[in-house]
């Protein structure tokens, strides 16, 4: 763990899960502080919950104490506040717990989904230069033996090849830049903003964002429910916290909804948050006083649809870029061999 930054959703999560355990255990969080500083090695995770255990200790709650670190989400603590002034501490941080693990899960998968067609582009990426840089000029000495030329195409590769081949460090430089620049840009949050503002956009990924936004809004709603807050204040938090501009103007049609006295199944009807089937599941636990309940079977029901519109999307590029590598060399070759062929039947 390290200060001065949010810490990651594994680190919440395990943080809250432990605390869960500790109050659960009628432990209060001062000592349960204590407790999990014995079992810390890490010197950051250490400073950290002596922080928090001094805070408990002078008589601050729980969540002034998280507070007062500034590595917590805000929305992390509001929720712990409604929990101890309900008195389901213990319940929230379970919860949040469980929330921080799946958002952890989620951007595993997306990580690993981005892994496999970066390799497969860097390959391609590879494999093409080799065959215009080394591969072709060995034909052109080919063909000038027989006395020939190559064809317009292998020439033209030839050229680029040969141009890639006296720029190449200037183009390792600027590949690298533009490596570098998407890492940062990632990093800082208006860059990643963006970054998440064209993948909503992108058709090959909206419905997967789309899929991801209603699941943190379900998931949040859950939440905030456990903790005891207000429909209309949880969609306030729910909105800074889905990060996808579709899902937060759904949220304001809602809200607008429910001022015109229109209860939340009504209102998320008409927002089009959920499906059709989801939002009939919600009609029926609001009835019957379960909505929190279902808002926790819907958050479940759309991580299983993430995970598989994520494979669906991998099912799509995976074999889209092998497709692509092949045609693009064969492409080469065949720009080569079938002249070569040519002139060597020609000489039979």
């Amino acid at each position: 763990m390290k200060k001065n930054r949010l810490l990651s959703n594994a680190e919440i999560a395990s943080f809250c899960r432990q605390a869960a355990m500790i109050i659960k255990a009628g432990i209060t969080p001062a000592e349960g502080m204590d407790i999990l500083l014995n079992d810390t090695v890490n010197k950051e995770g250490k400073e950290l919950l002596q922080k928090i255990s001094d805070s408990c200790k002078q008589g601050n709650p729980f969540f002034e104490a998280l507070e007062g670190t500034g590595v917590f989400p805000d929305y992390m603590i509001k929720l712990i506040a409604l929990g101890e002034e309900s008195g389901n501490t213990d319940d929230v941080l379970l919860s949040l717990a469980q929330y921080y693990e799946r958002e952890e899960n989620i951007s595993e998968s997306i990580k690993s989904a981005v892994t496999y067609p970066l390799i497969m582009i860097a390959m391609m990426f590879i494999v093409i230069l080799v065959l215009v840089v080394k591969v072709l000029p060995i034909f052109k000495q080919v063909f000038a033996q027989l006395g020939t030329q190559m064809s317009p195409l292998a020439s033209s590769l030839l050229a680029v090849g040969n141009a890639l081949s006296r720029y190449s460090m200037v183009i390792v430089v600027v590949f690298l830049l533009l490596i570098g620049g998407f890492i940062i840009a990632y990093k800082i949050p208006s860059g990643r903003a963006k970054i998440r503002h064209f993948l909503t956009r992108f058709p090959l990924t909206r419905g997967f964002y789309d899929k991801v936004a209603a699941g943190r809004f379900a998931s949040g709603l859950y939440l905030a429910f456990t903790s005891g807050m207000d429909t209309y204040r949880s969609l306030d938090m729910i909105s800074d916290i889905v990060e996808n501009e579709n899902m937060k103007a759904k949220i304001k049609v809602c809200k607008e909804e429910m001022e015109k006295d229109s209860n939340l199944p009504e209102a998320l009807v008409k927002a089009e948050i959920f499906s059709n089937l989801y939002s009939r599941m919600v009609t029926v636990g609001f009835r019957s006083g379960s909505v929190d309940l279902v808002m926790k079977q819907i958050s479940q029901n759309y991580d299983d649809e993430t995970e598989k519109q994520l494979n669906h999307i991998i099912s799509i590029i995976e074999p889209t870029l092998v497709i692509i590598l092949s045609l693009i060399v064969g492409l080469i070759l065949m720009s080569v061999l079938l002249p070569l062929m040519g002139i060597m039947s020609s000489i039979g």
